[in-house]
C-alpha cells in the first residue's frame, strides 16, 4: 500500500463549498454556477466541441484518429479502390431479378417493375466486377511477404458493393485492410470484411478524401456512380494541376468507362490537354491493373515490391 504524505490528508479550503453559516445562499448560488455550461471541462462540454467556432479542432481531430491508428498498425502504402456500393455478388443479384421477375408475373403491364427489371438484368451483368475486385484484393494482399505485410494493403470506402468485394479479398487471406467510412444522415454500416482496428468513421467528406491518398500508391476504379466519379476526377485533377505526385489510376472495365466517360471527346474539345489521357489507364480485369500497377513503379523507380518478392499472382486461381 502506497504511504501518503502528511499534506495528502490535509483538507484545502477548496474542498468544500462556503458553509451554510456563514451564507445560507451560497451553496444554491454554487450550485448554479457549477450547472452553467461555462463551467464545464471544454472536452467534456459537448456543445461547445460541436459548435461552429471549434470546426477546425474538429477537422484536426477527424484526421489525426486514423493516421495514428495507422502508423502504429504499420501502414505504410496503400491501393485504393472506389466503385458503386449498389454492385453485389452474382447470387445476391441472381435473387434481386428473380424477386422482380415473380413480382412482373403477377403485374405484367407494371411500368415501374418493368424499369426495375431492366436494372436488376444490368446489375446481375455487372456483379462480375465483383469478383473480380475481389480478386484484386487477394493479388495485393498476397503480394510482398505475404498476408501479414502491411506495407501494401488494400483500402476502401467501407460500404457495400465494390468496396466490400476489395476489403473481403484481403480478408480472404488474412491480411489487414482498410475502411474509410463516412457518417452520413442515414445509418451507413460497414462492411464486414475490414480490419477492425482499421475501420474509421468520418465526419468530414475532405478529411476522408486526404487520407485516401495520404499513402496512396495507385487508384483502381471499378463501375460507379456519383461517389465514385468524385473521388475519380478529384485524384485526376490533383495529378493533372501537380499537387499530388503521380501514382497510376486504373480504370477497370473498358466498356463501362468508354460510354461512361467521353476522355477523347473532352480533349478534342480543347478542354483538356491530350497528354491528360496519359494520367489513367484502363483496364479490363483485375489481372491486367495489379500488373499494370507494378510496371508503372517499376519505371517511375518506385517499386512496391522487393526484388524476388511475390507479386501475388502466383498459384493463381481460375
Amino acid at each position: 500500500m502506497k504511504k501518503k504524505f502528511p499534506i495528502e490528508n490535509t483538507e484545502l479550503p477548496w474542498e468544500h463549498p462556503k458553509p451554510k453559516a456563514e451564507d445560507p445562499h451560497a451553496q444554491r448560488l454554487v450550485r448554479e454556477i457549477m450547472q452553467s455550461p461555462t463551467y464545464r471541462l471544454a472536452e467534456e462540454d459537448v456543445d461547445f466541441l460541436q459548435s461552429y467556432d471549434t470546426r477546425g479542432i474538429r477537422l484536426e481531430l477527424d484526421y489525426l484518429k486514423a493516421e495514428l491508428a495507422m502508423a502504429r498498425a504499420g501502414i505504410k502504402h496503400t491501393i485504393v479502390v472506389f466503385g458503386s456500393a449498389r454492385i453485389r455478388e452474382r447470387k445476391t443479384a441472381m435473387a434481386h431479378l428473380e424477386e422482380i421477375q415473380r413480382k412482373l408475373k403477377k403485374d405484367p403491364d407494371n411500368e415501374t417493375l418493368m424499369r426495375e427489371l431492366y436494372v436488376a438484368e444490368r446489375m446481375l451483368e455487372k456483379s462480375v466486377y465483383y469478383d473480380d475486385a475481389r480478386m484484386f484484393g487477394r493479388y495485393v494482399s498476397r503480394s510482398g511477404k505475404g498476408p501479414g505485410d502491411s506495407r501494401v494493403v488494400i483500402m476502401t470506402g467501407g460500404g457495400p458493393g465494390i468496396m466490400e468485394a476489395a476489403n473481403r479479398g484481403a480478408h480472404d487471406v488474412g491480411a489487414k485492410t482498410v475502411g474509410l467510412n463516412i457518417h452520413l444522415p442515414h445509418e451507413q454500416f460497414p462492411n464486414p470484411y475490414i480490419t477492425p482496428e482499421l475501420c474509421f468513421q468520418f465526419h468530414y467528406f475532405a478529411i476522408r478524401k486526404l487520407h485516401f491518398l495520404n499513402r496512396a500508391k495507385a487508384l483502381v476504379v471499378y463501375p460507379g456512380g456519383f461517389g465514385t466519379f468524385d473521388e475519380l476526377f478529384e485524384t485526376l485533377t490533383l495529378i493533372q494541376t501537380r499537387k499530388n505526385d503521380p501514382i497510376p489510376v486504373v480504370l477497370v472495365g473498358r466498356s463501362y468507362w468508354s460510354k461512361a466517360v467521353d476522355f477523347d471527346f473532352l480533349a478534342e474539345e480543347g478542354v483538356i490537354a491530350p497528354e491528360d489521357l496519359e494520367i489513367f489507364h484502363f483496364a479490363d480485369n483485375a489481372a491486367e491493373a495489379w500488373k499494370h500497377i507494378l510496371n508503372w513503379h517499376e519505371i517511375y523507380n518506385t517499386p512496391l515490391l522487393a526484388k524476388g518478392e511475390k507479386t501475388g499472382m502466383e498459384n493463381e486461381e481460375h
